[in-house]
């Protein structure tokens, strides 16, 4: 694989595990996948080992068809932690995330606090509060971002890029609430604080029946507001990074903010199915980010 030579992963074992991970990258993160093609080759494993990670991780909460109970797969997480810790791989991708974290000096504590994200999801079906989604959401999506931000190499010291990047982590990981309502109320979870649901006449039993009346579209409209708030904090920070760096995450800028804007001209449909950015704007997107990425490496 051009990119794992370019890296200079030689070890078959260490090879064997990034591969891992690009697959589940390539098969569950299209948006991902596509920004981090866009950043010199040498980076791409280890962006793919996050990724990776976070999937393989994510796989052992939401499988439903695993015989493995709540407290089991929350016995599994906790085991993952304490492998990372200890320096044990013993997992398919965590060879990949332990040399990741070790080369691009990334702390532990991101990947712990997103494996307590996780166990959360075995027990909480709902956040009363936007705080209280908050916690959730720095272990699940911020400190994705802050795990990123070494790999796209600041041009300013990491403490001042840190703000935007997880504004970025929670903007994407926001948006992909607000995508995938339908998918987790079928799995009992709502992420959608409570108080909101409340301040606009919606009940969880309202959001099961799919219909989109007149206090679910204004919910909708408000949660996809203040998530493009939060967009427009984390672009600033796009200038911050290593211009080899930003045309991935202008890329993914442009594509996940791109499922708000279809969620409203598809008129909210997101109780019944997922919405994705047609293939024809993503090459619109992507053809002229690849002329930019392959400018800067020059």
């Amino acid at each position: 694989m051009k990119s794992l030579d370019a890296a200079g992963i030689t070890d078959p074992g260490l090879r064997a595990s990034y591969a891992a991970c690009r697959a589940l990258n390539s098969s569950h993160g299209r948006t991902y996948y596509l920004a981090a093609s866009l950043l010199p080759a040498w980076k791409r494993p280890y962006v793919h080992a996050l990724y990776g990670f976070a999937r393989y991780a994510d796989e052992i909460v939401d499988d439903l068809s695993s015989a493995l109970t709540p407290d089991q797969k929350a016995a599994r997480l906790l085991q993952l932690s304490d492998q990372l810790v200890t320096g044990d791989a013993g997992h398919p991708v965590g060879a990949a995330l332990a040399d990741t974290l070790r080369r691009w000096d990334i702390p532990v504590a991101h990947v712990e606090a997103f494996l307590r994200s996780m166990r959360m999801d075995l027990t909480v079906a709902s956040y009363k509060t936007w705080d209280d989604l908050m916690d959730y959401v720095h272990g699940s999506a911020a400190v994705i971002g802050l795990e990123m931000l070494p790999i796209l190499e600041p041009v300013v010291p990491a403490h001042i890029a840190e703000p935007y990047a997880r504004d970025l982590g929670v903007a994407f990981q926001l948006t992909n609430f607000l995508r995938d309502i339908g998918e987790d109320l079928a799995r009992g979870r709502v992420y959608l604080p409570l108080e909101d649901l409340d301040a606009f006449g919606v009940t969880w039993e309202h959001l099961e029946h799919g219909v989109v009346d007149g206090p679910v579209r204004r919910l909708l409209a408000f949660e996809i507001a203040r998530t493009r708030e939060i967009y427009r904090t984390a672009e600033q920070g796009v200038r911050l990074l290593h211009p080899t760096s930003r045309p991935c995450i202008e890329t993914a800028l442009a594509l996940y903010a791109g499922i708000l804007r279809e969620i409203e001209e598809q008129d909210y449909p997101v109780l019944r199915r997922r919405v994705a950015v047609g293939r024809a704007r993503r090459v619109r997107v992507a053809v002229p980010a690849l002329v930019a990425a392959r400018r800067a490496r020059r």
